[in-house]
Parts: structure tokens; C-alpha cells; sequence
């Protein structure tokens, strides 16, 4: 389900009200535990928090245009997702979250190479999505994403 929406207000607007209760209070956790100079943008149909231009000139490697992407969130046909690029390749950081969400919620974890998935709005773990927001600035999301980068090309 990709939205056509402009901006996050009309975004929500356009969900279930209880779709838009959970994506409501998420997008407030982001904007209040994201480490400053992080910007929040549509992108791909979701709201998006990127490293805007102004901190990475150079943007995403795949479409420079573009602001590199961190974390988004989306309303799916089946579930509520959360894709946060830092817990791709970032081994120490996935370890760390696969470790604390069963704290969290009791149901076993969903989760893709960076998507999260959150089939019952009443299980989303708010307080643990907070403390991974925290958990990189966007200047370590650039270091990470060009060390990651290079070692691709370089076949590491």
C-alpha cells in the first residue's frame, strides 16, 4: 500500500483510526528521541526520517538526489512497519534489539533485514523504539553507511 500523500498529516489522515492512533504516537516517539538533524520527509509512500543534504551532500548512493534514508514507518495491508536502515549490517545493534524487544512484548519478533513488523497494534513497543531512535546520530549513520558502502564495493 504505498500512499500518495505529500506531507505525514495527510498521510494519517488517510488511515484507519486505528492505524492512525499507533503511526500517530510512533511518529511522535521519532521526532522526540531522534538525535538532532535527522528531517522528516515522505518518501517511497511512508514518513521518512533521512540525513538531509545539508549534513550528506552526496545522499543516498542508489538516486543522489535523494536524501539518505535512516528510519521509516508505514500502515501495510497486515501490519504496521517500521524499516530502520541501522539495524541492516549493524550487527551489534540488531543483536542488541533482538535481545530487548522479548523484554518488551511477548510475541515473537517479526522482522525482516531492516522492517519490522507489528501485526497488533497493542504490542508495538514504544518505549523500545524510543531508546533505538536514540541510539545513532546522523553523523554515525553517515560513517556507518560509508564504511558499509565501501566495504560493498570492495567486497568485503
Amino acid at each position: 500500500m504505498i500512499s500518495k500523500a505529500d506531507t505525514p498529516e495527510s498521510y494519517l489522515l488517510a488511515l484507519p483510526e486505528e492505524r492512525q492512533l499507533a503511526l500517530r504516537k510512533l511518529r511522535a516517539v521519532l521526532i522526540e528521541h531522534l538525535p538532532k538533524g535527522f528531517e522528516e520527509v515522505m518518501a517511497h509512500g511512508m514518513i521518512a526520517y533521512v540525513v538531509p543534504h545539508s549534513l550528506f551532500p552526496d545522499g543516498y548512493h542508489v538516486n543522489p538526489k535523494v536524501p539518505l534514508p535512516f528510519i521509516s514507518m508505514a500502515s501495510q495491508k497486515n501490519f504496521v512497519a517500521i524499516h530502520h536502515m541501522g539495524l541492516y549490517g549493524n550487527t551489534t545493534l540488531l543483536k542488541w534489539f533482538q535481545n530487548e524487544y522479548p523484554k518488551h512484548v511477548q510475541s515473537k519478533l517479526n522482522m525482516g533485514k531492516a522492517c519490522i513488523r507489528f501485526k497488533k497494534m497493542n504490542e508495538i513497543p514504544y518505549q523500545l523504539i524510543a531508546e533505538l531512535a536514540e541510539k545513532m546520530s546522523p553523523q554515525k549513520w553517515v560513517e556507518f553507511y560509508q564504511l558499509a558502502l565501501r566495504n560493498s564495493k570492495s567486497g568485503k
